[in-house]
C-alpha cells in the first residue's frame, strides 16, 4: 500500500549528538518500522556551518582533500576539504580555524587566527579550481580575516615596519596594509561565502560585541577587540579604499567575512538558499509526498537562513506536508509553522537532561521518525476518507 509513497529526508545536523548523515539514517530507520516499501531519498544539508562540506561532497558526489593547516592557537592540525563538479572547492572555516579546535576558558582569544582559513584557500587554489565556496559558521577567532589574508600573501605592518602577529593582538597597530604579494590565481577564482550572519564589523551588532563573548571574550576584551577591528576597518578605508566597517555580513565569523570580502573579493549569500541550490533538491521535489527536515534546535533563530525553514519555503512550491524532527524547540512556534512546516516533532519524550538526550540520540531520532511517518499516514488516511 505504502510502495507508491515517497518520502525525501532533507535534515541538518544535530550538533554534539548526531551529524546530518547519521540524523537522515535514523529517521529513515524508523520509517522503515512502520513500512520496508516506501521510496526514500536522503538528501543531507548544511546551512554554511558545520557539516556543509560533507553536505556537497555526498550529495553531489564529490571527493575530498586533507591538508595540514595551522589551527587558532598556532599548532599544526588536518582539515579537509571538498572538490566537486571537477573544479569547485567546498570549504569550512570551521575546520581550520573553528571554536570546537579552542578551549574558550583557556586559550587565548586575542591569539586564534584565521590564518589556517587562508591555508585551505590555497590549497584549494593548488587544486585547480575556479570557484570555491567557503561556509564560516562556528568560528573561534575575532581577527577581522588578517590571519587568512596573511596566508594568501597580504602583509600588514606597524609603524616600525614590523610584520603583525596572527591574531588580534596587533589589529590596532596595523599601519600599512600591501597587497602586492597576494596570491594573483585569486583574480581567476570565484569565491562565494555561505553564511546566514548579517552582522557588521564593528558596532554594537558587530563581530566583538555579538560573538566575543561566546569565544571566551570578557566585557573588557570586547570593548578592546572592538577599538582593533574598527582600526582595521580605518585603515581599509584609507588605504585601499573600501568602506567594510558597516557592511552587512562584514562582521561575520570574528570579521572574517570583511577580510574575504576586501581581499578576496567574495560575495556573500544566504547558506541554505545556496546549498539547497547547488544540490538541486528541487528535483526531488516534484514527485514526493512527504518532505521531513531537521536541527538540533528550533526556535526564533531558525527563521534566518536555517536549514527546516529553507526547506519548507522551498517545499511549499509543492504543496508538500513538511515536518521538522528537533531536538528541542523554542516557546513561540507560530512564525516557524508559518514558513510551511505543517509539524514539529521533538525527540525528548520525557522529562531528561541534555546528557541523557545526546547519549540517546540515536533511539529518540529514530522513535521521532517512526512518529512521523505514522502522523503523516493518519492525515493521509483521513483526507482519503
Amino acid at each position: 500500500m505504502d510502495k507508491d509513497i515517497k518520502v525525501v529526508i532533507a535534515a541538518d545536523s544535530f550538533k554534539g549528538s548526531a551529524s546530518t548523515i547519521e540524523v537522515e539514517e535514523y529517521i529513515e530507520r524508523g520509517i522503515n518500522k512502520v513500512s520496508r516499501s516506501v521510496t526514500i531519498v536522503k538528501v543531507p544539508v548544511a546551512d554554511g556551518g558545520e557539516g556543509t562540506v560533507d553536505a556537497l561532497v555526498i550529495g553531489c558526489k564529490g571527493t575530498y582533500r586533507y591538508v595540514d593547516v595551522t589551527a587558532p592557537q598556532g599548532n599544526k592540525i588536518k582539515a579537509k576539504f571538498g572538490i566537486i563538479h571537477d573544479n569547485v572547492a567546498v570549504l569550512e572555516m570551521a575546520e581550520a580555524s573553528g571554536l570546537a579546535l579552542v578551549d574558550v576558558e583557556k586559550d587565548d582569544i586575542y591569539k586564534a587566527t584565521t590564518y589556517g582559513t587562508g591555508e585551505l584557500i590555497r590549497s584549494a587554489l593548488d587544486c585547480g579550481v575556479k570557484e570555491i565556496y567557503i561556509g564560516i559558521g562556528g568560528s573561534a577567532t575575532n581577527d577581522g580575516g588578517v590571519g587568512m589574508a596573511q596566508a594568501l600573501g597580504v602583509s600588514f605592518k606597524d609603524a616600525d615596519g614590523n610584520e603583525i602577529p596572527l591574531g588580534a593582538t596587533g589589529l590596532g597597530n596595523i599601519e600599512t596594509i600591501d597587497v602586492s604579494e597576494i596570491d594573483t590565481r585569486l583574480k581567476d577564482v570565484k569565491i562565494t561565502v555561505l553564511s546566514d550572519v548579517t552582522n557588521p564589523l564593528c558596532g554594537e551588532k558587530g563581530a566583538s560585541y555579538i560573538y566575543g563573548p561566546q569565544k571566551g571574550a570578557s566585557k573588557e576584551d570586547v570593548k578592546k577587540l572592538e577599538a582593533s577591528l574598527l582600526h582595521y576597518g580605518e585603515a581599509i578605508q584609507s588605504q585601499l579604499g573600501i568602506d567594510i566597517i558597516d557592511k552587512p555580513g562584514a562582521g561575520a565569523a570574528g570579521g572574517l567575512g570583511a577580510g574575504l570580502m576586501v581581499f578576496c573579493d567574495a560575495e556573500s549569500y544566504s547558506g541554505i538558499e545556496k546549498v539547497l541550490s547547488i544540490l538541486d533538491i528541487e528535483t526531488h521535489f516534484r514527485d514526493a509526498d512527504l518532505v521531513i527536515t531537521g536541527e538540533g534546535r528550533i526556535d526564533a533563530q531558525s527563521l534566518y537562513g536555517k536549514a527546516p525553514v529553507g526547506i519548507a519555503r522551498m517545499a511549499k512550491k509543492y504543496n508538500l506536508p513538511v515536518i521538522a524532527i528537533v531536538g528541542s524547540s523554542g516557546d513561540d512556534l507560530g512564525p516557524i509553522y508559518e514558513t510551511g512546516i505543517d509539524l514539529i516533532l521533538d525527540i525528548v519524550n520525557k522529562p531528561m537532561q541534555l546528557a541523557e538526550a545526546i547519549a540517546n540520540a540515536e533511539m529518540l531520532i529514530t522513535n521521532a521518525g517512526e512518529s512521523a511517518f505514522r502522523a503523516f499516514l493518519l492525515s493521509r488516511n483521513a483526507v482519503k476518507h
